[in-house]
């Protein structure tokens, strides 16, 4: 049972993230069984590197890059979780984020069904994630009217939602993705998940 005297975890994530793709597949179960909720925040990582003045992580075929692939594919074979490279990387989120806010707005678990099934299409099923007509698609695979969703992706308060949670995400410190924060304490990467647990159950450490 979810404790609502516990503060809620924040989890920030860019669509087109190998590692947040694997935080989003456990982050959920792993909060419940310490009784907190998550809220999801996607975020576009090229606003946040561009303000920051950072680079992506991924540099071209660098021996950096090189073992960064391979780490992403080992990761997900380690947490069980299935793992496609995608073909084509990176690509932009904001059509996808955009529709998840919008989604959040009326059904919560929908928005949250809805960004799993983002993640899976990029990174298991090898779709162009950046399309509106593939958000469009993935939208109306679970249910929701395509002609709304279509209107939302394009709606001005949608839009600046997204640029408010970038903003909010820049204030609060995050500079990649996945970057999660447990009452006050902040978490970068999918591999610090058993960080994350030791934390929850023990109150900090």
């Amino acid at each position: 049972m979810t404790d609502s005297s516990k503060t809620p975890i924040d989890f920030w994530f860019d669509f087109s993230s190998p590692y947040g793709y694997l935080m989003a597949e456990k982050i959920d179960d792993l909060a419940a069984k310490y009784g907190r909720k998550v809220k999801w925040h996607p975020i576009l990582l090229g606003v946040i590197f561009q303000t920051l003045g950072t680079r992506p992580p991924l540099d071209g075929t660098s021996s950096k890059s090189t073992y960064m692939w391979r780490d992403f594919a080992r990761s997900a074979r380690f947490m069980g979780i299935a793992y496609n490279p995608p073909s084509r990387f990176p690509l932009a989120s904001q059509n996808a984020a955009r529709a998840f806010y919008w989604l959040h707005g009326q059904d919560c678990a929908l928005a949250r069904q809805f960004a799993r099934a983002v993640y899976r299409a990029f990174f298991v099923d090898d779709r162009d994630i950046s399309s509106p007509e593939t958000v469009l698609d993935i939208g109306a695979g679970l249910g929701v009217d395509r002609e709304a969703l279509a209107a939302a992706l394009q709606n001005p308060d949608i839009k600046a939602r997204l640029k408010d949670e970038v903003d909010a995400a820049i204030k609060v410190g995050v500079f990649g993705s996945p970057h999660v924060i447990i009452d006050g304490e902040a978490f970068f990467g999918a591999d610090r998940l058993p960080q994350m647990e030791r934390w929850l159950e023990t109150g900090g450490f």
